[in-house]
């Protein structure tokens, strides 16, 4: 039985209509009517997703990489490792930094030596397998997409199901997909007459992995079937092989060899063939039943009990586009990034940075969660981060600080990788905010105390990493450093606006952790809060970094991220330590001057939304967020890609992919915490849906939407 949450009744009785839940989502359902490469559909768990194209399955997964988005299967627990015959260690790939007190450190920078290469490169996430249909065409040539005739392909959000319609050879077939949302297994089924003929068959193949050469959307990787193994250990079980990892695939009916690493399957009734698979680490994990029956009860459940905006009535014509980017953003979030690492950077759909979570994305991916019901996707994210406290703590003693230090690109266990990502910190003071988060929603003790030591240590170690400045009487962040702006020397940057309030204001979030508890007030934290550097600003406006205040001066420190803005935004107001006058001045210079063309990322448009939500400026706010800008344009599967900021390859085929990164879920995850703000709200904020413009053209109606501090 699904459970209603409380504000669905509380509205009923208050004499409000509840939103119509079912018809909300099902409005927004993708609908594919061609081979259509920008627009592959996923059913997935959250850690563990399968992509599929035009014909359910991944048929034509050469082609979908090669001019849009990929179609893979993977999962959350799938890494491997090159043999690391060179015994290579980060302190390899060290370049010395010199501190403000005058001490020498190495940090692991150094990315294009052989150390630095392996170190980067492995542990690696990949493929774990490639379901594709196989058709026996009546002239023997090759099925390509041009064969695909009339399709029609619905992914049904409401119960997680994709169902594709289409001809080959004047025959009717249809395809039906769906993820089992408690196991990495995926179930197909095939109507067609061709299965009855033995005309139509699924192939399973497995890849070695990706090309190792690309970092960002690589290809899959099919040479070398020498160098890993496929073999039946069961008459329905694959054991695989891959680069020291070992995992196993239950299928639901037995199969049949086709090489070295593939396998196909038959129908073996009538004119159906039902297919199932499992992947999982697991050698006695078996394949489910009932996998269609299980997703089509998991997903109702999720939409009704989480919150939900619905637009409807409004004559705005951006009403329906912000509506379904809200619905499609949370339906990709759900399927692709909570698993039991956190996400890349692309999910669960392609690889990026060779599938390394990038520590400073975890709020923009998983933030959201908390702010529309879904907290305990949050909290698996979280349940990382407390795992790997021992590393952490690690991590801050070799670099003479105290508490917890995370870092910013890591596998599956925290290591550093190398390249500027060690100088990068504004990813420590996340987990603060995002513990902070469950805590409002769930305030109890035991809330307090799963959290406390990751809340305690991770604030010990931002008191640590302030260097006091003597001469000055404060204290100051760096050098080294590398701001959220990366475009400055990391050997000189000092005290960059958004790391200053961001430090200041978690530090404060961490003290009042402590009194919660009934404990004291931890001196030094109080003192660098009193005592931290000003906010750099000038000219009336806040810029990006005070050893370098030319933000306004150079057109060349104006592309990247315009984080200067984030001090009201993505935090509240710090009285007087930020200033509402400066902010408002530097947003209208942001909007103003920024180089949009230059570079700009996903979530740099949510973010500049959140700062004009907070000043008053819902029109601003709309019209940012919605805005069909550079890296701000979602496909018709709801993914906002990223644009290469590399050259274009002039020797690439014609009609080749020309985005470094197909699918950019941090766009997707601002993006709901932006809607959230402006739909709910922030502490002390009295107006109704404050980012939402007043000008009679919006309806707005929002159930179980939370408030940001």
């Amino acid at each position: 039985m699904i459970r209603l949450p409380l504000f669905l009744f509380l509205g009923v009785l208050a004499g409000a209509a509840p939103i119509d839940r079912e018809a909300l989502v099902r409005r927004h359902n993708p609908v594919v009517r061609s081979v259509d490469y920008d627009s592959p559909l996923t059913v997935g768990n959250g850690g563990f997703a399968f992509t599929a194209d035009i014909t359910g399955l991944q048929t034509f997964a050469y082609d979908y990489h090669r001019h849009g988005v990929p179609t893979e299967t993977q999962a959350r627990w799938a890494w491997v490792s090159d043999e690391n015959s060179e015994n290579f260690q980060l302190a390899d790939a060290n370049k010395d930094f010199t501190l403000p007190d005058g001490r020498v450190m190495g940090f692991p920078t150094r990315s294009s030596t052989p150390a630095g290469d392996w170190l980067r490169k492995n542990p690696r996430a990949f493929p774990v397998g490639q379901l594709q249909l196989v058709w026996d065409k009546p002239d023997g040539s090759a099925f390509t997409p041009a064969d695909i005739e009339e399709p029609e392909q619905t992914l049904d959000l409401w119960t997680g199901v994709l169902t594709s319609r289409f001809r080959l050879g004047n025959e009717p077939v249809v395809v039906t997909t769906a993820c089992d949302p408690a196991t990495d297994a995926v179930a197909v089924r095939i109507e067609s007459g061709l299965v009855a003929r033995g005309k139509l068959r699924v192939r399973l193949a497995f890849p070695r992995g990706h090309d190792i050469h690309t970092k960002n959307t690589p290809a899959l990787d099919w040479s070398g079937p020498e160098t890993h193994t496929s073999r039946l250990a069961g008459k329905t079980l694959i054991e695989r092989r891959v680069g020291g990892s070992v995992y196993y695939v239950d299928c639901s009916q037995p199969p049949e060899a086709d090489g070295p690493h593939a396998f196909l399957f038959s129908g073996i009734a009538a004119d159906t063939l039902g297919l199932a698979v499992r992947f999982s680490r697991d050698q006695t994990a078996t394949v489910p039943g009932g996998l269609f029956r299980a997703a089509a009860a998991h997903w109702p459940e999720f939409w009704l009990t989480t919150a939900a905006v619905d637009f409807s009535g409004s004559t705005n014509p951006l009403a329906e586009k912000f509506e379904k980017r809200i619905v499609l953003s949370r339906y990709l979030t759900a399927v692709q990034c909570v698993g039991d690492v956190p996400p890349q950077e692309s999910g669960l759909t392609c690889n990026t940075w060779y599938g390394k979570h990038h520590t400073e994305m975890i709020w923009w991916h998983t933030a959201q969660f908390a702010l529309w019901g879904h907290d305990a996707a949050l909290a698996k994210n979280l349940e990382w981060f407390i795992t790997q406290l021992p590393a952490a703590r690690e991590l801050a003693a070799s670099r003479g600080l105290k508490g917890a230090r995370w870092a910013k690109m890591t596998g599956p266990v925290m290591r550093e990788s190398p390249g500027g990502n060690p100088l990068i910190i504004w990813n420590q003071p996340h987990p603060i905010y995002l513990a902070e988060l469950l805590y409002r929603n769930s305030p109890t003790s035991e809330t307090l105390a799963h959290y406390r030591d990751l809340v305690f240590e991770t604030a010990d170690c931002l008191a640590t990493m302030a260097h006091w400045n003597e001469a000055k009487q404060r204290y100051d962040l760096g050098p080294p450093l590398w701001i959220a702006q990366e475009i400055y020397d990391q050997a000189t940057s000092q005290n960059p606006s958004f790391e200053l309030a961001y430090w200041r204001w978690t530090l404060g979030l961490a003290q009042q952790w402590r009194e919660r508890l009934g404990l004291p007030r931890v001196e030094n934290w109080d003192h660098v809060i009193a005592h931290l550097a000003p906010i750099p600003e000038k000219d009336g406006k806040y810029v990006a970094l005070g050893s370098h205040p030319d933000t306004w001066d150079n057109i060349d420190s104006r592309h990247d991220h315009p984080t200067m803005l984030a001090p009201i935004g993505l935090l509240p107001p710090q009285s007087p330590y930020t200033a509402r006058p400066t902010m408002e001045r530097t947003l209208d210079a942001v909007l103003a001057h920024w180089d949009w063309a230059a570079k700009i990322w996903g979530w740099d448009y949510p973010m500049i939304a959140m700062t004009a939500a907070r000043l008053g400026r819902p029109e601003t706010a709309v019209e940012i967020l919605l805005r069909d800008g550079p890296n701000n344009v979602y496909l018709p599967n709801g993914h906002a890609p990223v644009r290469s900021d590399e050259k274009v390859d002039p020797n690439a085929p014609s009609g080749a992919r020309r985005r470094e990164i197909a699918v950019y879920l941090p766009a997707n995850g601002s993006f709901l915490a932006a809607a959230a703000l402006m739909i709910a709200g922030w502490d002390g904020c009295t107006e109704e849906f404050p980012g939402i413009p007043k000008d009679g053209t919006w309806k707005v109606r929002a159930e179980g939407v939370k408030r940001l501090p």
